[in-house]
């Protein structure tokens, strides 16, 4: 498995990360199993873990603890802060508060004393980013933190991040974590810029665009029931990514690989990623994910891709994709109905 700087750290990384979001009650809650693909993944090569405690509701966080255990030097270990980890107002989000409560909670349930990278999982338009920056710098400052990034922030936030950070002195976001597959590239059009700009190592999730890229979700097929199909609904029933597919399932078998081999190879070839996220529920996923490690694309495969799907372009959302306040509260973009006359 190569290895990549994750941006402007003298981390190394490999191409492939380990997600672990399917390891628990959501995906595979066999823990034993979790844990042999978490070694099956390190034996490859792989060095590179992510988790989250929200997923599991905790959970993930000790299978992965528990999978670690005596490894755990071998391996740049990410987790994330900031979603709803109970009842109350105050247990999600990146306060000051929230930021230095979970941390410890994450480490206890990793069983470990430090973490490679930190991410806010996702924007928290409630605080300010001083503040948030700031609790991370001193996490950071403690040895608990080596460094800090973010997930699915939206470029102007990005570009605020880098510029609070230096004018305060503080930490600066040292990666992304963004969506990225072959039917959502809209990160080329500026994230993936950005990133380049400051120097931010660059991780993807969704390579595989929540199943819907490795050809079991089909055109005119009956849907597949399962978990994913409750989440996203519309993102795997979108008949124009359904019709992208179909036609990608023929550039994959003229290439001489599968369609999930076509979307990992993909999202590797973009100079400005550091690593792709692969996550797994069983130990047969894991091993058809890494035998695909070695495909290479050649130009006349991207361009066939850039024809289906042109560069910088969504077909589409996804149902789980971060959404900015003023998209979700229609008075945030609307003046009160006796102010609308310009007049």
């Amino acid at each position: 498995m190569r290895t990549r700087e994750l941006g402007r750290t003298d981390i190394e990384v490999s191409a492939y990360c380990l997600g672990t979001m399917m390891f628990g009650r959501v995906g595979n809650p066999d823990h034993d199993e979790c844990i042999r693909m978490t070694h099956r993944a390190l034996d490859a090569g792989v060095n590179f873990v992510d988790t989250a405690d929200v997923y599991g509701y905790s959970e993930t966080e000790e299978i992965v603890g528990k999978a670690l255990k005596g490894r755990r030097d071998e391996v740049v270990l990410a987790t994330k802060v900031n979603g709803r980890m109970g009842e109350g107002p105050n247990r999600h989000g990146s306060s000051r508060r929230w930021i230095i409560a979970e941390v410890e909670h994450s480490l206890r349930r990793l069983r470990t004393d430090y973490i490679d990278l930190y991410q806010l999982h996702h924007p928290d338009p409630r605080t300010d980013i001083e503040e948030t920056l700031s609790a991370l710098t001193d996490l950071v400052r403690s040895g608990k933190v080596r460094v800090v990034g973010s997930s699915n922030l939206p470029p102007s936030e990005i570009v605020e991040a880098q510029w609070v950070a230096e004018r305060r002195a503080l930490q600066r976001l040292r990666t992304e974590q963004p969506t990225y597959s072959i039917l959502n590239r809209g990160i080329e059009r500026e994230v993936l810029p950005l990133c380049r700009r400051y120097g931010l190592g660059v991780l993807t999730w969704g390579p595989l665009s929540s199943g819907l890229l490795t050809g079991r979700y089909r055109k005119g097929a009956s849907p597949v029931e399962n978990a994913r199909m409750h989440w996203m609904p519309e993102h795997l029933t979108d008949e124009r990514k359904l019709d992208a597919v179909e036609q990608l399932i023929v550039v994959a078998e003229e290439a001489g690989m599968s369609l999930a081999h076509l979307a990992m190879a993909f999202v590797a070839a973009h100079p400005d990623v550091s690593s792709a996220i692969i996550g797994p529920r069983t130990m047969e996923q894991l091993e058809d994910l890494l035998a695909g490690a070695g495909a290479v694309l050649g130009d006349g495969v991207l361009d066939r891709i850039d024809d289906i799907v042109a560069p910088g372009t969504d077909i589409g959302p996804l149902d789980v994709s971060y959404d900015p306040p003023a998209v979700i509260r229609p008075e945030l973009r609307r003046r009160p109905a006796d102010q609308r006359s310009a007049a």
